[in-house]
């Protein structure tokens, strides 16, 4: 149990103990920042971005903790969760945001079932498996808080290289919804966002398009991140089970 130090009251997170996954870039980069400044404690989860994670250790101080797992590996993921527990002896939410977005090609049917193996692997059963030691924890400490990192994909369908990820992600959203309809009694609040391109690594890698996007610009990871700081607030609880679209309104439901 760490000794802590105090933050300022008022703060949306303040005193707070927040688990963010594939916290070394993007949108968990930019979601790992925000719930510090607000007043979290930042467990922040990295798999392969040393230096990144690194650099966010030194913007955290005191009041961040780095655990690096693979997500692929239910071993891996249940120590990642143990170890994020003893830092201060309770986490108040999880964000399930780690993702990639992995090729499932229909031709190649190594390649596709590998895709669908890797997709589900870290997109869903990763998640699920920590969602899972959250409600646990959450149950018997008063309640918390699960938000997920899903996709647009998750509500049109991906492309055809990438059908397990559309998969997956819907995946994500399913099991979003039965955790806020389950233990809601148990205090236990859940929320998903859905975004479209992001300015992240994965944009790139997917050329996305900003002159696609009636805002004229591919989302800020920072914008994704606000909304899931507000969220884990628990400022709107009868938002649960919800899931907000952030695309700058390039796909509205």
């Amino acid at each position: 149990m760490s000794s802590g130090t105090t933050t300022p009251a008022g703060l949306l997170l303040a005193g707070k103990t927040v688990l963010v996954t594939g916290a070394s870039r993007g949108i968990g980069r930019a979601t790992a920042l925000a719930a510090h400044r607000e007043g979290a404690y930042v467990v922040a989860h990295w798999a392969s971005s040393e230096q990144a994670a690194h650099d966010l250790q030194l913007r955290l101080g005191d009041r961040g903790f780095l655990v690096r797992a693979d997500l692929r590996d239910p071993g891996e993921t249940e120590t990642l969760w143990q170890e994020a527990l003893a830092w201060r002896g309770r986490v108040d939410v999880l964000v399930n945001n780690a993702g990639a977005w992995l090729e499932s090609p229909l031709e190649d049917p190594t390649r596709w079932h590998q895709g669908w193996a890797d997709n589900l692997a870290l997109n869903l059963t990763g998640p699920a498996d920590l969602s899972r030691n959250a409600v646990l924890h959450f149950r018997e400490h008063g309640g918390g808080i699960v938000v997920s990192v899903s996709s647009r994909s998750a509500h049109r369908g991906d492309d055809a290289e990438h059908l397990a990820y559309g998969a997956a992600k819907a995946g994500l959203l399913a099991l979003t919804k039965g955790i806020a309809r389950g233990f809601a009694a148990d205090g236990v609040l859940a929320y998903s966002v859905a975004p479209g391109w992001v300015a992240t690594d994965l944009a790139e890698a997917g050329a996305a398009d900003a002159a696609s996007v009636p805002l004229g610009e591919v989302t800020p990871p920072q914008d994704v991140a606000e909304m899931i700081v507000f969220l884990a607030s628990g400022r709107s609880r009868h938002t649960t089970g919800a899931t907000i679209d952030i695309t700058g309104a390039d796909y509205i439901r």
